[in-house]
């Protein structure tokens, strides 16, 4: 005797060797023998053969007409059998009976199951709707065949070209475009980028990088909605300071000036102001959510999208020639031994006397004039001059509490773009958006509209550390760390940044505590220097204004209370779109020095090894695998050849040439292991050609 048994949905059949009152034993056909629940068994017969009997058996139930069946069928519910002897004749034997289950057992859309080897039929207008999805489905499959078939003869169908970021990064995966890209990547045995390539769906490799960024942290567009900067209603007392700000030619948010006081008496009054935008914009003013929706301003070469539009920072920016409203702290110190004696915060018009501009400045402010051994030839000289005695006293105190010095012994480079050959036109911003931006480019030349990536890029070094950017830098330690212990003194909640240690692997991390920063030498640190190119700084600048009017009951009228939830979304959202802006910045950085690589034909490069294969080059920011460096120590000095770049991944492929030296002393740097995983990290597509089932049958389980 043999038996036909469900196994979990699919039907089997073999001898039976043994029954009991619960179960059978059923040898199948390979020899195995399994045990089968008799609730299981669907049907017991003598011939055909098992092996026969579901061959025939599915053969004949593709011949049955599920329509005719459909209307064979009783109303209420049925056993296959008994539509089998309808459909067929009375005497309908096994393997009709069979045909009948495997056929009832593949359209639910005509007939529900209802128990084992029962059916009931689907109500009419439920076959009417499932028949119109099953067509719906059949046209649309026809459609990604078509449309893979276009992509393998490289050429991109315009819904494809439409959604082709959509595609790689945040895919809809059961979306026919998706399906298609993935059938033609399966074809055409190509990655799905070369694929796209390939198909004239991708032309820049610039415009790729930027449009993805866009796609992803700008879906809306990077214009503005029409604002007015609101105007500041306190009456402010004027400073009898004179401040100057040190910043690039391009910085067009200049958010922190300095001032010097009391020069030859002693004692000296060394101020940080800062632009005051949170005196006008309140939280969740209509300018305070364009704000928060950005949260930053993004930097790159020959452009920046700021975090407020133009006429909302020129009116609060620290431009010279005007009284400018700011949030001001004056330290009064010694004016020999630096010390402080007294710490005062200010709102108030502070005179802004000059705009001191790096790129002007740097081969002119240096150490020999600043120390007297040279003549002094440039506005305010005598304040530069103590401010940078005073710069160094400062570090040189971090760096006791940090104990090490700080180690940045890397230069910084500037980028500069200059039209080529096919940069009359740019498609690059949306219509409207350039207008809104307005704002020119963050390091690198005069531009009026964004690169479309055949500019000449120009790669310069500026060493870290020069004495303007130890004055800037310690002077906004200073008031940082100041005023977070200020807010913590009163008792109000801030956003700060803290380090638990300097141990490998302790980062840097954002809180609501004033907590130290190891890194920096401080007790505590907040970020509220920068209020018009960061929304933290923003948001600290308005507890540093409560704090300025209401000392000691603070915390009764700061906008932001201890435990306030809002700050925590603030730091999460600001720490998410921080990391993706400056992802973005160093990869667009890479590859503008990828395109000088190719513009200026350099096929050698000397470079110091790192760790792991990665080398860092001499006079270029690029970190990269050189083949034949992995066994290599760490600090040996080497001649790599450049054997190939992939702008589109960002890819840098290199030989050793030679060792050029014995192994230096490897000396990191601060930020190395972060660069070292930037360097590693390749693009990540969301899209999948190794699938091995469609997206909706994996999400329905």
């Amino acid at each position: 005797m043999f038996a036909l048994f469900d196994d979990a949905g699919k039907f089997l059949a073999g001898r039976v060797m043994s029954e009991a009152d619960a179960s059978l034993q059923v040898e199948l056909d390979s020899g195995k023998r399994v045990k089968v629940k008799s609730a299981n068994v669907l049907l017991k017969f003598e011939q055909p053969a098992p092996a026969v009997l579901l061959t025939d058996a599915r053969k004949l139930a593709d011949d049955i007409d599920l329509d005719l069946a459909w209307e064979f069928a009783p109303e209420g519910e049925f056993g296959f059998a008994d539509l089998a002897r309808d459909y067929f004749d009375a005497k309908a034997g096994v393997v009709q009976q069979a045909a009948a289950l495997f056929r009832l057992y593949d359209a639910p859309h005509y007939f529900r199951r209802a128990g084992k080897g029962q059916f009931k039929k689907a109500p009419e207008e439920i076959v009417k709707a499932a028949l119109l999805g099953i067509e719906r489905k059949r046209q649309q499959q026809l459609q990604i065949e078509a449309w893979a078939e276009e992509l393998v003869k490289g050429s991109c169908p315009q819904p494809i070209q439409d959604q082709i970021y959509k595609i790689l990064f945040k895919p809809d995966k059961n979306g026919p475009e998706y399906k298609a890209v993935v059938e033609a990547s399966k074809r055409s045995h190509k990655a799905p980028l070369d694929l796209l390539q390939g198909a004239g769906a991708i032309t820049s490799a610039y415009q790729f990088h930027w449009k993805r960024f866009l796609f992803e942290n700008f879906p809306k567009g990077t214009g503005f909605p029409a604002l007015t900067a609101p105007e500041i209603k306190d009456e402010l007392a004027l400073s009898p300071a004179h401040a100057f700000s040190i910043d690039d030619s391009q910085t067009t948010e200049i958010d922190d000036a300095l001032s010097v006081q009391g020069l030859g008496t002693g004692t000296v009054i060394f101020g940080v102001h800062i632009a005051a935008p949170g005196l006008a914009i309140t939280p969740d003013s209509a300018v305070d959510k364009v704000a928060r929706e950005r949260l930053s301003t993004v930097y790159m070469p020959g452009w920046k999208l700021t975090m407020l539009p133009d006429d909302v920072v020129q009116a609060y920016t620290l431009i010279e020639g005007r009284d400018c409203p700011a949030v001001s702290i004056y330290f009064t110190m010694d004016e020999a031994t630096f010390e402080i004696k007294a710490k005062e915060t200010k709102l108030e018009r502070v005179h802004i006397a000059s705009n001191l501009r790096h790129d002007k400045l740097d081969g002119i402010v240096t150490d020999a004039t600043l120390s007297g051994e040279a003549p002094a030839d440039y506005l305010f000289a005598p304040e530069l001059a103590f401010t940078w005695r005073l710069a160094k006293h400062l570090k040189a105190q971090r760096e006791v509490v940090r104990g090490k010095p700080e180690n940045f012994n890397r230069p910084d480079y500037n980028f500069r773009l200059k039209p080529g050959p096919s940069s009359a036109s740019s498609p690059t911003v949306p219509q409207g958006d350039a207008a809104a931006l307005g704002n020119g480019p963050a390091g690198g030349g005069e531009r009026t509209e964004a690169p479309n990536g055949s500019e000449l890029v120009q790669i310069s070094v500026r060493a870290r550390g020069s004495s303007l950017d130890l004055i800037v830098a310690e002077a906004m330690i200073l008031a940082n760390s100041a005023w977070g212990g200020w807010l913590a003194e009163l008792g109000l909640p801030g956003i700060y940044r803290s380090q638990a240690s300097l141990a490998p692997g302790i980062k840097v991390r954002m809180g609501v505590k004033a907590l130290p920063h190891a890194g920096m030498g401080v007790a505590q640190y907040t970020w509220a220097t920068s209020p018009l190119r960061r929304y933290v700084d923003l948001v600290n600048q308005w507890q540093i204004i409560a704090c300025a009017r209401h000392g000691r009951t603070a915390a009764l009228a700061a906008p932001f209370k201890p435990k306030d939830a809002a700050l925590f979304s603030i730091i999460s959202s600001f720490e998410s779109a921080y990391a993706a802006y400056n992802g973005f910045q160093n990869g667009i950085e890479r590859f503008w020095t990828l395109r000088w690589l190719q513009q200026n034909g350099t096929a050698e490069l000397t470079a110091t090894v790192m760790k792991d294969g990665l080398v860092r080059a001499d006079d270029l920011p690029l970190v990269f695998k050189a083949l034949g460096c992995e066994p290599l120590p760490r600090g040996s000095h080497v001649k790599v050849r450049i054997t190939g770049l992939d702008e589109m991944t960002l890819d840098v492929h290199a030989t050793l040439i030679e060792r050029m030296d014995e192994a230096a002393a490897a000396e990191e740097s601060e930020g190395d292991d972060d660069e070292l995983e930037a360097a590693a990290a390749p693009i990540a597509l969301a899209i999948d050609v190794n699938e091995t089932e469609p997206a909706e049958a994996a999400s329905s389980n």
